[in-house]
């Protein structure tokens, strides 16, 4: 399971060092207003399907690839959204 989310962000970083022709993944990643407007739209998609209980999963995929192609379009790395993460264990 956590190996398919490490998986998107070593692609993201990938792509960012080694841009693709064409790619959606390039796009969002440089485009921080295309970006920005995906994880919003997708966050609202899966708030109606989850209201809706109608395809909830994949909505959920496309908030978490957005979202990761958010954070490292704006340099937000993965690693300091963890540590914060487990400082807020209790």
């Amino acid at each position: 399971m956590l190996n398919t989310l490490e998986s998107l962000f070593k692609l993201a970083r990938d792509r960012k060092n080694n841009p693709v022709e064409d790619s959606y993944t390039n796009k969002l990643l440089n485009d921080k207003s295309l970006s920005k407007e995906k994880v919003l739209e997708e966050v609202n998609e899966l708030v109606k399907a989850v209201d809706e209980n109608n395809n909830t999963i994949h909505e959920a995929a496309d908030v978490f690839y957005h979202l990761i192609m958010y954070l490292e379009a704006n340099d937000i790395k993965i690693e300091y959204v963890m540590e914060e993460l487990n400082k807020r264990r209790k």
